[in-house]
């Protein structure tokens, strides 16, 4: 598996791999999130060229996951982490967490946020086993206040969420 910076045309096979990830959530109820339109290119343009995109890629040369966030409030935000689910479970999501966390050890930034659903498996309970906490809502910054709300007027909250945070 080889990790590197997004480039412009890996954007589209990205929504392809966010669209093939989010029909998991179908089986738990969670239409509405595995029907959610994948990020824009636009959007994802914004993550790559702030150098802040990366994605795994097979020793053949398909790009199989993807990272993206930025810098919020002191601590490297973890906007979304997508695993295609044919190459799920082989610990790629977890080489892109720690390649972010490298990014942002160099970017001298104090650790990893993240938002996430609690009830789901590869969600909170995975962050859990990867060093994140879940913050309280006295813990938020400003910067994750905002992004929570973002959240909420998405409809995301109409399942439990968190933040968390992994010190770095």
């Amino acid at each position: 598996m080889i990790l590197r910076s997004a480039t412009p045309a890996d954007l589209p096979g990205l929504q392809d791999i966010e669209v093939a990830a989010g029909a998991a959530f179908r089986p738990l109820g969670m239409a509405a999130v595995a029907d959610d339109e994948p990020p824009a290119l636009a959007v994802l343009e914004r993550y790559r060229s702030a150098g802040h995109a990366w994605v795994a890629e097979t020793g053949g040369g398909t790009v199989v996951a993807c990272l993206v966030g930025e810098p919020v409030d002191g601590a490297f935000h973890i906007e979304q982490v997508t695993v295609d689910p044919v190459a799920a479970r082989r610990g790629i999501g977890r080489a892109l967490m720690e390649h972010a966390a490298g990014h942002a050890r160099a970017l001298r930034l104090s650790g990893l946020t993240l938002t996430t659903f609690t009830e789901v498996p590869w969600n909170a309970p995975y962050y859990e086993r990867l060093g994140f906490r879940r913050l309280t809502s006295a813990d938020l910054t400003p910067g994750l206040r905002a992004i929570r709300a973002a959240e909420a007027a998405h409809g995301l909250d109409r399942w439990a969420r968190t933040c968390m945070r992994r010190e770095l």
